[in-house]
């Protein structure tokens, strides 16, 4: 039995150290063997994903190209808004209305310069259509400001929830000090809009003189994971942390999570930013990491495909190049799990409509993973 064990790890590494494009990798720890199939080769940073009913693939590459994966075959979509790509931004993340088969509107998240002041970029939501592989009848939902030539802390992650209502999240632009605590000013916050980008009159600061409308929650550093809880209907995001101090949240009306009062992480010279952990009127994380994974995307486990990990929520890791299974337990993250450890950094994962799990790779591709 040891001598087995051996060659399925002696295997393992083997198959994925080539990254073909149908790969297989037998992970011991595992509650279940699986194999990783590359479903779309030859991409940089596979920003967002969206799956249509016909079932091809909408893939935002971060350096301002939209690809439509159909039958085996990637089509770059025309009429592309302009996008500000400096560092992290580009074109980022995507999201299908839920009534999607009827409306046909695409949600876009991304970096740019609408006002063409060359003072940088902010982050913008958008939607569209797709007619005859051109994007038709774009409006413009939310543009945060100001313009800064920062090319870091977009956020950019985008999701609906049971009502309807559009949740995005947008970073500090690195304006840690100034953007996340003021509701006067953009950054650093979850937002929630109608989908037609109106601003629902109940949100928590509606009704507050001078402060941005459509935000939900502040005290955000960079969100770059979004997911809606399959049994609550609830928001969980995670964001980035300084140097430590990623976190896992569950969103709610008008809470201030706290950047950079309170953090469990430091500076990246070793310095201290504040010798706070929690603070009265602040929210805890449910989890947070320390040494930082750099979480990108996340989703829920609801599969009969993975019984196993039924429930459990993946998070990617580009830091350290895996994808993380956290299994829950009343609420709580009781274990985690490292899985396709070397393929490369994980920017998104996603819970298909076909019910497999899809991962986006950088300079990898679009991988998904198959139970034995």
């Amino acid at each position: 039995m040891k001598k087995v064990n051996i060659f399925l790890v002696i295997i393992t590494v083997i198959l994925v150290s080539c990254k073909d494009t149908f790969s297989q990798v037998i992970d011991t720890n595992s509650p279940f063997s699986f194999k990783v199939e590359t479903v779309v080769s030859d991409l940089e940073i596979p920003w967002g994903l969206a799956f249509l009913p016909d079932g091809s693939i909408l893939i935002s590459e971060q350096t301002g190209e939209l690809i439509h994966f159909k039958n085996g075959k990637k089509t770059e979509v025309q009429n592309i808004p302009k996008i500000y790509n400096k560092n992290q931004g580009g074109l980022l993340d995507i999201e299908l209305h839920p009534n999607y088969a009827k409306n046909g509107w695409i949600y876009f998240s991304m970096s740019a310069n609408l006002e063409k002041d060359g003072k940088g970029g902010s982050t913008v939501i958008m939607r569209a259509k797709l007619v005859d592989n051109k994007l038709v009848k774009q409006e413009i939902l939310y543009k945060s400001g100001p313009n800064v030539k920062a090319g870091y802390h977009f956020g950019s992650r985008l999701e609906f929830d049971n009502d309807g209502y559009l949740y995005f999240s947008i970073g500090d632009r690195g304006k840690r000090d100034i953007n996340p605590q003021d509701i006067t000013k953009d950054n650093g916050k979850i937002y929630r809009i109608y989908d037609n980008g109106k601003i629902p009159t109940d949100n928590p600061f509606y009704n507050n003189e001078g402060a941005k409308k459509a935000i939900y929650s502040y005290g955000h550093r960079n969100p770059q994971g979004m997911a809606l809880h399959p049994v609550t209907g609830k928001i969980w995001t995670h964001e980035h942390g300084p140097k430590g101090g990623d976190e896992i949240n569950i969103i709610n009306a008008g809470k201030n999570y706290g950047w950079p009062k309170i953090t469990y992480g430091i500076n990246y010279d070793g310095t201290t930013i504040t010798d706070n952990t929690s603070l009265p009127g602040m929210e805890q994380p449910l989890h947070y990491w320390v040494p930082s994974i750099a979480p990108s995307g996340m989703t829920f486990v609801t599969s009969d495909k993975y019984p196993n990990w039924k429930d459990n929520l993946l998070v990617g890791s580009l830091k350290f190049q895996y994808l993380n299974r956290c299994v829950l337990k009343n609420g709580k993250v009781v274990k985690e799990e490292k899985l396709l450890e070397g393929m490369g950094r994980v920017r998104t994962v996603h819970q298909a409509p076909d019910g497999y799990i899809y991962v986006a790779i950088e300079q990898l591709g679009i991988v998904k993973i198959v139970p034995e």
